[in-house]
């Protein structure tokens, strides 16, 4: 038998980072023996014949007998991966690749990397359908905006089983987890906390929804044109229903200078870089989420200036908004209790649950736990299979 891994010999042999990528980060390994004839007519034919028979009379046996409700599709186009942009799906796979053994080493899910070549909407949303009897569930991730708002929508309402668009919602309840402790930390409420949003792409639409279920009145949301306001011709229907949400209750218009002037709460997910004197218009004890990776808008020495609380999306500085926080607790949960969706109820629930970790050592340094905290994965599951009852999405 050959070694299935390529030669340790490669083009950019002697790299650590290109060394831990020979041959990929994954494989799959048998659960079962197979080392004789009784094995193998047990794991195959002729006894897999009556497994699959059993299957035919009531399919719901999948759930027993397949790997299916613990494995989930992590599907992406290549078309917005990290920071990278649109890359293409050959270039996506190693990002894919790490996202599934993150959901194993983070929840015990399995996952399975697919990258599509296709970017059209129809055909993404017929083939995850056609795909989705394999899967207990399905991450969209690294997909551009605005057509991932639309395939997310479109395959929740066809398929029965959980459909998360990570970038999106992944980072909305991470960052809702560490803004409940800077508020807490900082004496805020909620409802009178103002919050400025710089990106109006997947991540930001989606922390803007989540913060608004979560209490937050006062919110306005920026691109590069400025605040998003209905008075704007230039809106896409996805803008244009996040601006009725936000500027329009409050009024709000003009730069994102504007926007920060007396602003209690910064969260970026744009790129791009905010000058310090806009920063220094915030109010007193300031909350400054800069995610943006590598770079973030505001670099932690400038927004310690101004702020109180800083977080970024780098580990290599305190407070890090970290997706893995939650999407493999997510999904454990749900699949723990067969949910056929992944509510609002249950995204809230998996921020609380974060939020709760950090305790009594809550401090401007600590306002989430630490993706290596044993804790996190088995709180989020428990929170989120509560909340999928709650919720009425739970089958088991």
């Amino acid at each position: 038998m050959t070694d299935a891994h390529p030669s340790s010999t490669h083009p950019h042999a002697g790299d650590p980072v290109f060394d831990l990528h020979v041959g990929g980060k994954m494989e799959l390994t048998s659960t079962v023996p197979l080392a004789g004839r009784d094995d193998l007519s047990l794991a195959y034919t002729p006894g897999v014949a009556r497994v699959c028979e059993a299957i035919a009379a009531d399919p719901t046996m999948t759930r027993h007998y397949t790997w299916v409700p613990n494995t989930v599709a992590v599907v992406t186009d290549g078309t917005a991966v990290l920071g990278l942009g649109d890359i293409g799906p050959a270039a996506a796979m190693p990002v894919m690749e790490g996202k599934a053994v993150l959901f194993k080493q983070f929840g015990n899910v399995d996952a399975v990397p697919i990258c599509l070549a296709t970017t059209d909407v129809e055909e993404i949303i017929e083939t995850v359908v056609r795909m989705a009897p394999s899967f207990g569930g399905i991450n969209l991730e690294d997909i551009s905006a605005p057509r991932c708002f639309e395939i997310e929508e479109r395959l929740k309402a066809r398929l029965e089983i959980p459909v998360f668009h990570d970038d999106q919602h992944g980072t909305a309840v991470v960052a809702l987890a560490a803004l409940w402790n800077a508020l807490e930390l900082t004496g805020r409420d909620a409802a009178t906390t103002r919050v400025v949003i710089s990106g109006a792409g997947a991540a930001g639409v989606a922390i803007a929804k989540i913060l608004l279920e979560a209490g937050i009145t006062d919110l306005a949301v920026t691109d590069r044109k400025g605040i998003v306001h209905s008075s704007r011709s230039d809106l896409t229907p996805v803008k244009r229903e996040l601006a009725e949400m936000t500027a329009d209750k409050t009024g709000r218009t003009g730069s994102l200078a504007d926007a920060l002037d007396g602003a209690d709460v910064y969260l970026g997910v744009s790129g791009g870089t905010v000058p310090e004197e806009d920063v220094a218009r915030m109010a007193a004890d300031a909350i400054i989420f800069a995610m943006a990776n590598p770079h973030p808008e505001v670099h932690p020495e400038v927004a310690h200036r101004h702020a109180r609380v800083v977080a970024t999306g780098r580990s290599d500085f305190p407070n890090q908004i970290n997706n893995v926080l939650a999407f493999p607790g997510i999904f454990r949960g749900a699949f723990d209790v067969n949910a056929s969706a992944i509510t609002e109820g249950m995204k809230l629930a998996a921020a609380q649950a974060l939020a709760d970790l950090v305790g009594d050592q809550l401090s401007e340094d600590y306002v989430i736990p630490s993706p290596f905290d044993p804790r996190v994965g088995p709180a989020v599951a428990a929170a989120v299979a509560d909340a999928a009852r709650r919720d009425g999405v739970a089958r088991t």
